[in-house]
């Protein structure tokens, strides 16, 4: 299956308070990644560990595109492992302090043949997380 994925939620929220959780290392740490200096500029490259309870990956990462309050997107992929894809977080405003954000992660299909921790559930659930659970609660703080 070569869709990517897409999840699209309204938040309480100005595109500017999450452009800052996308984007702000403090606010990162705090419901996404840990990602010392971080820069939302294109051709920043950085990395980050991540993974289940028994086994962890070292993300490799690349800024490909970024408009503040409005577009992050970065290539995302796994050290020791072919396999390229891209994440993108899409914020719209509509007004009276809600913003849309839709969050895309696209090829999947280079990625997932080469582990198992790598499913396309795997990453469904992750996105699920991020979005649904972790982002609105550090955002209602």
């Amino acid at each position: 299956m070569n869709e990517p994925l897409v999840f699209e939620r309204v938040y309480d929220a100005t595109p500017a308070e999450i452009w800052n959780a996308l984007t702000d290392p403090e606010q990162m740490r705090q419901w996404y990644f840990d990602i010392p200096g971080f820069r939302a500029e294109p051709g920043f490259e950085f990395s980050f560990i991540g993974g289940d309870e028994t086994t962890k990956f070292t993300h490799l990462c690349r800024v490909t595109e970024a408009v503040p309050n409005q577009k992050l997107a970065y290539t995302w992929r796994y050290a020791g492992y072919p396999g390229d894809s891209l994440v993108s977080f899409e914020l719209f405003d509509l007004g009276g302090g809600q913003t849309k954000l839709r969050l895309t992660h696209s090829g999947l299909e280079t990625i997932t043949p080469h582990h198992e921790g790598f499913k396309r559930e795997n990453f469904r659930e992750g996105w699920t997380y991020f979005s649904e659970k972790a982002l609105p609660q550090f955002l209602a703080k």
